[in-house]
């Protein structure tokens, strides 16, 4: 056939149909950008936040802290005191001894020595036991009724502290409870989920001295 010819091999592609193609490749490559985006975004968010670190107990004694002093065999004496503002106690015999930042025992010794040293007794027997701690306090700020400071009680955790601060305000953001807590070489914060705690998927968080909790507000 005359005017007819036929290359092997190649075949003409309309212009419209390679634009398509291009223009559905790109797309293509971008939904897979954003899917794996998604997905990333998705496992930094799952990520388990750790949570912070067992509580340091700290026995020692400070201001408003109250204690038992008892030596054995002398009944008539004061068995309770209180640590002054100013770190010290004035005790029968020995008179005024500064207390603060001593533990019990060290108190119960320092005593016991000065009862001998001053010739008052011989070999006495003496016990300190700490009745309540007013030194050890912890913070609760932000969206709280009550924000303030309290004293670290015995066994006091995260929901008492805010039961202590009369409860979360209406405005309160349950699940992003910040703590923070101090030690020797610095200080960190850990994001508690409160809402978990207070439906059983998440055990209360025991506090330490020196604990600073901050409640944020939701945003709406």
């Amino acid at each position: 056939m005359r005017g007819c010819h036929i290359v092997p091999g190649r075949h003409e592609v309309p212009a419209h149909r390679s634009f398509a193609d291009a223009f559905s490749l790109r797309a293509l490559l971008l939904l897979l950008v954003l899917l794996l985006s998604a997905a990333a975004c998705g496992a930094r968010v799952a990520r388990p936040v750790p949570p912070p670190p067992d509580p340091l107990e700290s026995t020692t004694l400070g201001a408003g802290d109250v204690f038992r002093m008892q030596i054995v065999g002398e009944r008539e004496l004061p068995e309770e005191y209180q640590v002054a503002s100013d770190g010290s106690v004035d005790f029968p015999y020995v008179h005024r001894i500064s207390v603060a930042g001593m533990e019990p025992q060290d108190v119960a010794r320092l005593v016991r020595q000065r009862l001998i040293d001053g010739g008052i007794l011989q070999d006495p027997s003496v016990v300190v036991t700490v009745k309540e701690y007013v030194s050890k306090r912890i913070t609760v700020l932000g969206q709280v009724q009550k924000p303030g400071t309290y004293p670290l009680t015995r066994g006091l955790g995260l929901l008492e502290a805010i039961s202590l601060a009369g409860g979360l305000t209406a405005l309160a953001k349950g699940d992003q409870v910040r703590l923070t807590r101090r030690t020797k070489q610095s200080a960190r914060t850990y994001i508690i989920d409160l809402d978990a705690i207070l439906n059983g998927r998440a055990a209360n968080v025991p506090l330490q001295a020196g604990d600073s909790i901050y409640i944020e507000e939701r945003v709406f």
